[in-house]
C-alpha cells in the first residue's frame, strides 16, 4: 500500500483550506497513493471562540468534503482533525471534541476517533490550553484497511490518534497489540517543541511496536490563536527509518510504500512484541507516584 502524507498551513476560512487540501489530495492520489493522512485542524483552525463558532458535527462540511474525496480518489482518507460539536446540552457539552475520521474508498466513513490528550502546556515562545475548548475522547481506535494476503503478509490495520497522543507510548501499545500495522499522526506540533521532538517520538513510536507510523504536520503560521506549526511531515517504517519527509516550510505531499513484506520481517527478525512479559508487568498507582516501593 502506498500512503500520502500532507503538510498543510491553515489559513481562516474553511473552504479555502479545503480547496487547498484537495488539490494536495489530487496530488497525492495520482502518486498513486491508497491511504491518504491530513493534518490535525486542516479545515478550521483559529482561536477557541472561532473553533466554537465554525464547529461542525459529523455530518458537517468538513467529513462531507472527506467522504467526496475518498470516493472520488477511490481511497482511504484520514480527514485530519476538525473541530466538532457535540449534541449534549449539559454544562460540559459546550466543550468540543477534536476528532479525525478514516473515510473509506466507498465515502463512507468507517471509523472516528477523538483526542484523548489534551495539549495544555506552559512553555516559553507558548502557552496553550486546549482543555478550556475541548474534552478529552475516552477511547482508542482502531480499523483495518486490507486484509492478511494468501502469501502471509499480515493485514493492514490502521490506529488513529492526534498531536499531543504522540507523548504517550500506552495508546500506541495497545493499538500494536490490537493489530494495528500503521499508527497515523495528524498534527499541528508546535514550533517550539518540533524540531527537539517530533522526529524523535514518531521515530519512537515505529521502532517499539514495529509498526508504519505517518506524520502528518501543519507547518507554518496558523490563523491568530494557535502557535506556529513545525510541520516536517514524515513516513516512518517499522526499523526507525524514515521513507519520505518534508523539511521545506510549506505545504506538500510526501509519498512512501507501505511494504508488509518488510514488516513481518522486522518482527521476525526481532520479535519484541513476542517477547513482552506482560505477567511481570505492575501499573502502579498514580497516587503513589514517586515512592520507592519494596526492592528499592
Amino acid at each position: 500500500m502506498r500512503a500520502g502524507a500532507i503538510q498543510t498551513t491553515a489559513g481562516p476560512d474553511r473552504q479555502d483550506n479545503l480547496d487547498a487540501a484537495a488539490a494536495l489530495v489530487d496530488e497525492a492520489a495520482a502518486g498513486g497513493a491508497e491511504l491518504v493522512v491530513l493534518p490535525e485542524y486542516f479545515s478550521v483552525a483559529g482561536s477557541p471562540s472561532y473553533l466554537r463558532e465554525h464547529a461542525e458535527t459529523l455530518d458537517g462540511p468538513t467529513v462531507a468534503w472527506g467522504s467526496e474525496q475518498a470516493a472520488r480518489h477511490r481511497i482511504h482518507l484520514v480527514a485530519g482533525s476538525f473541530p466538532e460539536r457535540r449534541t449534549g446540552t449539559g454544562p460540559d457539552d459546550q466543550r468540543l471534541f477534536n476528532t479525525s475520521c478514516l473515510i473509506g474508498p466507498d465515502g463512507a466513513v468507517a471509523a472516528v476517533y477523538r483526542k484523548i490528550h489534551l495539549f495544555d502546556v506552559d512553555l516559553p515562545g507558548t502557552a496553550f490550553r486546549e482543555s478550556a475548548t475541548m474534552a478529552a475522547g475516552d477511547a482508542l481506535t482502531v480499523a483495518p484497511l486490507l486484509p492478511a494476503s494468501s502469501a502471509g503478509r499480515p493485514p493492514t490495520v490502521v490506529g488513529l490518534s492526534l498531536c499531543y497522543d504522540l507523548r504517550f507510548p500506552e495508546p500506541y501499545r495497545i493499538m500494536a497489540l490490537e493489530g494495528a500495522t500503521v499508527l497515523v499522526v495528524p498534527a499541528a506540533f508546535t514550533s517550539a517543541t518540533g524540531p527537539a521532538h517530533w522526529e524523535l517520538l514518531l521515530r519512537a513510536r515505529a521502532v517499539e511496536n514495529q509498526v508504519f507510523v505517518i506524520g502528518a504536520g501543519q507547518v507554518g503560521a496558523l490563523p491568530p490563536g494557535m502557535p506556529a506549526c513545525h510541520g516536517h511531515t514524515m513516513i516512518v517504517d517499522p526499523w526507525g527509518t524514515v521513507l519520505a519527509e518534508l523539511v521545506g516550510p510549506g505545504p506538500g505531499v510526501a509519498l512512501a510504500d507501505l511494504d508488509r513484506d518488510r514488516l513481518r520481517q522486522v518482527r521476525a527478525d526481532l520479535p519484541v512484541l513476542a517477547h513482552r512479559r506482560p505477567e511481570a508487568y505492575r501499573w502502579p498507582d498514580d497516587k503513589l507516584r514517586g515512592t520507592v516501593g519494596p526492592g528499592g
